[in-house]
């Protein structure tokens, strides 16, 4: 009976002490480069409701076999990982929620119909089984003038079972503007919006070094000028229409939806051809490029160190990463190593200013901008917060309609982990399955 025991104080001590040392990372405001602490916390996060059940488990059994210690650990587990999906399961502060932007009892203004799909909460356990969705793949939306090349996206129709609702939401992935790809972790952000008879379209757009910003932007504008044209064809109104995406897909989703009528960020073939979209939605997009620079510490990490004659190397994701995505890892682009803003703009914010603020989105508020729905994390190692502040700060100031909600001890890319249970992406749904309503 006395191994027994020990065997089971070991196994709660194996699940429970790990799982304590992981919560350290949810209150840490990491620096890049750390793409493995990074990548360690946003995983800790979606897992929290399954470490507060190991909490329980290893209080449990700290309490039925006499071990203070073991207790402890599993009441600190329970706690700390409740106050965690409670931090990021709030809803956005009073000053920049929907009833600021859309006045009070805006949610009777929504179709009911809309409404029996809705998230009944901020927090659930796991996001609701839906039908699935119709789904046409590498559709050729654009080619690009001059040349055979094809842009691509992915056609995400509701089920045959549902009414349309007529609006089509534009989705740009994220990328740091020169890997990834479509179809890359939203699959289960898709199929919920699907069931509520949204289109969705999954949009693959050039990226660095084939092209540069401007090149990205214009994409974007292609993408929205094809679903247009093609809407009927799909069952979409082409006055309601959304764009937008996480990390640099929401930055070029705002770059798109906040330079309608500027010429010098419209292709010349679609010269003359509407562009317009009746909101935007930025998952972490960053607004304002300059701060995003030192944010992300590329003025160490691109430049020479006073005094030094080399420049540090390129930053690599680790080993055990790259082992571990095996092909995808080639596929997805995450062998480039010049994944940095010099290249891309054509030198540091000393060198070209200009540049940074003429793709910033902040640089491009005007009165007329379609609503807007900003969702960051406070602790976003890449795109640092208090640009988005800004940015919602400057929307407000022009009288647009805009809806901020900031998560507390949430970093970048928080919700293509593991997001049927991650609390952070269900608040993050909740939020976007109600702003696309009200588009409707």
């Amino acid at each position: 009976m006395e191994i027994v025991i020990i065997i089971i104080q070991f196994l709660a001590a194996l699940l429970g002490f790990p799982t304590a040392l992981l919560s350290i990372l949810l209150f840490l405001q990491l620096h890049w480069p750390a793409p493995a602490l990074w990548l360690l916390k946003i995983y800790s996060s979606a897992l929290s409701p399954l470490f507060v059940l190991i909490g329980v488990f290893t209080t449990v059994v700290g309490l039925a076999t006499g071990s203070v210690f073991i207790s402890l650990i599993g009441i600190y587990n329970v706690l700390i990982f409740c106050i965690h999906i409670f931090s990021v399961t709030r809803p956005p502060d009073a000053s920049s929620n929907f009833d600021m932007a859309f006045g009070l009892h805006w949610e009777d203004k929504i179709n009911p119909q809309l409404k029996n799909s809705f998230l009944p909460g901020r927090t659930v356990l796991k996001l609701p089984a839906v039908p699935h969705p119709r789904i046409e793949q590498n559709i050729s939306f654009a080619n690009i003038p001059g040349t055979d090349r094809k842009l691509l996206c992915d056609i995400w129709q509701p089920p045959s079972t549902v009414i349309p609702s007529g609006l089509a939401f534009i989705y740009l992935h994220g990328s740091a503007w020169y890997f990834l790809d479509k179809d890359l972790g939203t699959r289960p952000f898709f199929s919920h919006l699907t069931a509520q008879g949204h289109v969705i379209i999954d949009v693959a757009y050039r990226l660095a070094p084939e092209t540069d910003m401007m090149g990205m932007v214009n994409d974007v504008k292609r993408a929205i000028v094809w679903m247009k044209e093609n809407s009927g064809r799909y069952g979409v109104n082409p006055e309601r229409i959304v764009v937008g995406g996480g990390s640099a897909g929401g930055h070029l989703a705002l770059m798109a939806a906040y330079t309608i009528n500027d010429l010098q960020f419209t292709p010349i073939e679609l010269e003359g051809k509407d562009t317009s979209v009746c909101a935007v939605i930025s998952l972490y997009g960053p607004t304002d490029l300059e701060p995003m620079y030192y944010h992300t510490n590329q003025h160490l990490t691109t430049r020479s160190i006073p005094g030094r004659q080399k420049k540090t190397t390129p930053i690599q994701m680790p080993a055990w990463i790259i082992k571990k995505m095996g092909k995808e890892y080639y596929r997805l682009g995450m062998n480039k190593n010049a994944v940095t803003f010099a290249p891309l703009l054509g030198g540091h914010p000393d060198e070209c200013p200009e540049t940074y603020a003429l793709f910033s989105p902040v640089t491009h508020v005007h009165l007329n901008c379609p609503p807007t729905l900003l969702i960051h994390g406070e602790q976003d190692l890449m795109a640092p917060v208090k640009t988005t502040r800004s940015l919602y700060n400057r929307l407000v100031e022009k009288k647009n309609k805009t809806v901020m909600h900031i998560l507390p001890q949430t970093d970048h890319a928080f919700d293509l982990q593991l997001p049927k249970i991650s609390p952070s992406a269900h608040n993050a749904i909740f939020d976007a399955e109600r702003f696309l309503a009200m588009m409707v």
